[in-house]
Formats: C-alpha cells, structure tokens, sequence
C-alpha cells in the first residue's frame, strides 16, 4: 500500500481490516488466562476477553478499559456528585470482577472523584500483582497555578504515591486544546520545561508509553500529531462513538468529527484509546423511536453494547474506556467485548442511519463529564442540562400549549425537574458569570443554556392550564 493510500480508512477499508485476517494482524485475539467464568446472577460474560496488542511494547491490553471517574460512593452515587466519600469496599469489587473477567487497563485522573479516584484506584489495585494491570494516570494541570515545572512535576509525583505505583505505563498530558487552545498548552507543557521532564521520565522507565487526551481546537491536536517524529506518542485518546463520527462539528463548530481524528492516529500507526463512546450516557439514554430501531435490530443486545461495539470494531483502536459506577455497568460491557464481535458493514450504516435520525433531536451536547463543576453559586448544571436531554428523547419538551400531550409533558417536565435538581441549584440561580464555559470539552455555552431552560420551566410554570 502506498502512502497516498494509507492516508485514510474509508469504511469499507476499515471492514477489510477488522475482517478475521486484518483483526488478528492488529492484535486481536482471546484472553488465555483460561476461560471466563459466568458471575453468580447469571449475567456475566461467557467467552473471553477481546485484547489488542500495543505495536511498540507488545503490551496486550484489555478492549474494555475501566474509566475510574464514576466511582461508587458510600451513599450508592457517583462519587463526583455531592460530598460523599468513595465506597472503597465496592471500588475494590468491581476491581477484582473486571480483572478476573479479563480487564487489565485502568484509567484514572488526580481531577477525578474531587481529586480522590486516584488513591481509590491504588488500594485496589495494590492488593493485586503489579503484572496483571495497567495504569493510566494523567498530568491534569488545569489550574494557572499548577503550570510551573514545580507544580507539575510534584502533581506527576504524587500521583505515583496516590497509586502506590514505581512507575506509570500510560501517561497522558490531560486535556490538550482545552480552554486557551494553543497558548495554554504551552504555558502547561512547553514553556515550563515540563514535557521534556516527562520525555525523560519515560526514557528512564517511570512512564512506559506517553501520550494525550484531545478535547476541543483542532489546531492543537495537528500540531502535536505534525510533531509526532520529535515526541515519538505513544498513543492519543479521543473522544469517538457513532455520533461524533460525522456530527461533531455540526453539534458543535469547535469540535472535530471523530472520523478525522481515528484516520490521523491510524495513517500514523498510533493506537487510539477512546473516551465517551457513551457520550457520558447520551448514547445509552437515546429517544424512544431509536431504541425500538435498536431493539427491533437486535433484542438481546443493550441500548449501550452498539455504542461499544461501534467504539471497539476500529482495529487501531487499543481500548475503550468506560465510568462504570454499578457491577451490572461492568457486567454488561463484558458481554459486549468477551470477546467483540466486531460491527458487519451493514451494522455500520445502521448505526450511521441511528446518529442521522439522533440529529434530528436538538439536545445539549453534555456528556456529564463535570469539569464545569462546582458552580460558585451551587447550580447543579450537568443535572439541569441531562434533565432537558432526557425529557428532549422523551417527547416531554412541548413547544405550544396547543400540542395535544402538552398537559403530560408539562407535569412530566416540572416534577421531574424538582426532582432531579434542588430548587437553589436549579438554572434560575445562574448570574452568568461564566466560570462554567471555559472547562467544557463540548464547548457549551452553558450561561446561554441555563437562560433558555430557565425561561421555558418559567412558562411551563406559568401557564397551569
């Protein structure tokens, strides 16, 4: 194949690549750490972990990868919502059922579960063999106050002590093209000498595979892939799932269409890791009409186990992440990938022809990540915008009072709303200050939507007809 030709993977490309041949090429094959057991509730995988074999070190890694961002707490939540402390006990079984079914990536963050998941993911880990699993941490240097070397360098270190670990074998620079695009990236990365600090971390061994998190201006991600020689990436996580494939820009004009990023990293022969393939649970909460389409498709099969199987049949990619708060979480997305089976080109247009009817819907891009979180002023704002999402997909939104289920949707919409937002966290609060829009990986104009929520629960309050 010429270089012209490696360019890009069309889609039928990609179904030759992901055929039996292509996929054991790339890396795929069946857990032989003996076969996976089926859990005690019956609800278990019965086959065996899909893994992808990274092209540098030979690691094999786990197709399912466990996000740690949605740890359980004590109160049964995820421990990103509120002040309740990690349910260690519970963390440290979905820890020991992940591994024994075959997940051995792990992905964690010094921003998340309010700066705790890291320690959580230590104590579960540490009670295994350090050759069982990998660790992916991340230098989350958001704050203009971290981006001294010093600061830095001690945040990278104490992320080693957090994880009761020697040494990192993923290590990303968090969060690239984030807020200030280009100008923050080299304030955090680049002027401070802080990049190089990790090129010889790795050298020495501490980091094993280097590489970053993509959100936002694509000048930034070019520019890091343009100065791929020098870097040497070990691998880029983006944000990938059948929606973002080809809508991404149009959901947003600041985003980028997953289909480029895949190409760029796969003409590179760099593995790709991949976050929201759930779209922070969009794809799993998808309006009615699309899940009787899916259903009518494939009964047995979650709502969620196509956005994973979409996520999963790319064979660049090294695996899929996924916040798994509840064991049923797990156990689901077990199924889907012990082992894969990778999507046919007829189920790739079908979920092409899913995305185009979901665009139809004009829901807010929140994928619940909570990075514009804590509002100054307590406002509640992922739960306000996947409130509006739900009653969007649920045909509860109504546009005139004359709509002939207008009187259901409204009660539907208020009393859920109360709900699910405490009346001093819901919209009417927000004074547009706008310390929320510039942690957004959508780019959401969250003072804007909170506005326009605001006014139409005000009419839906108004007029009690």
């Amino acid at each position: 194949m010429d270089n012209e030709q490696k360019k890009t993977i069309s889609r039928r490309d990609f179904f030759k690549l992901a055929g039996t041949a292509g996929l054991f090429t790339a890396g795929l094959a069946a857990c032989r750490d003996g076969r996976n057991a089926v859990s005690a509730s019956g609800k278990g995988p019965t086959g065996q972990m899909t893994l992808r074999t990274h092209p540098k070190t030979g690691d094999r890694v786990s197709l399912l990868g466990f996000g740690m961002m949605r740890l359980p707490s004590v109160g049964g939540r995820s421990a990103r919502e509120g002040n309740e402390a990690i349910d260690q006990e519970m963390v440290n079984g979905l820890v020991d059922y992940a591994l024994k079914h075959g997940v051995n990536y792990f992905d964690t963050s010094p921003a998340y579960c309010r700066g705790m998941s890291e320690k959580a993911t230590g104590i579960a880990l540490a009670r295994h063999p350090r050759d069982r699993y990998f660790i992916a941490t991340k230098l989350s240097n958001f704050a203009p106050a971290t981006w001294t070397r010093e600061a830095s360098i001690a945040m990278y270190r104490r992320s080693l002590t957090d994880l009761q670990a020697d040494y990192i074998d993923y290590y990303l620079l968090h969060g690239i093209g984030m807020g200030g695009g280009m100008e923050e990236y080299e304030k955090r990365y680049v002027d401070n000498g802080v990049l190089d600090f990790l090129l010889e971390e790795r050298a020495a061994g501490r980091i094993r595979h280097l590489g970053f998190s993509y959100h936002g201006d694509i000048a930034v991600f070019d520019r890091l892939l343009a100065e791929h020689d020098k870097y040497r990436w070990d691998f880029v996580q983006i944000q990938l799932n059948y929606l973002d494939w080809k809508y991404a820009k149009q959901i947003n004009p600041r985003n980028t269409d997953a289909e480029y990023l895949y190409n760029e990293l796969a003409k590179r022969r760099i593995p790709a890791v991949i976050m929201e393939p759930l779209l922070g649970g969009r794809l799993s909460n998808v309006p009615d009409g699309i899940v009787a389409m899916l259903k009518q498709r494939e009964p047995e099969q979650s709502v969620a186990s196509w956005a994973f199987r979409f996520a999963g049949s790319f064979p660049d990619v090294l695996t899929v992440l996924s916040g798994m708060t509840r064991m049923e979480h797990l156990q689901d997305n077990l199924r889907t990938y012990s082992p894969l089976k990778p999507l046919s080109d007829d189920e790739f247009a079908f979920l092409q022809q899913a995305a185009d009817r979901m665009m139809q819907f004009d829901t807010i891009p929140c994928n619940d990540c909570k990075y514009c979180m804590p509002c100054p002023y307590g406002i509640d704002i992922p739960a306000i915008l996947l409130h509006y999402n739900k009653c969007l997909n649920e045909g509860n939104i109504p546009e005139s009072s004359q709509d002939e289920n207008y009187r259901r949707a409204r009660r539907a919409y208020l009393i859920g709303y109360d709900r699910s937002v405490p009346k001093l966290r819901q919209a009417s609060h927000c004074i547009g200050c706008n310390q929320c829009s510039p942690h957004c990986p959508q780019r959401i104009d969250i003072p804007a939507e909170l506005r326009r929520i605001d006014h139409f629960v005000e009419r839906l309050k108004q007029d009690n007809r």
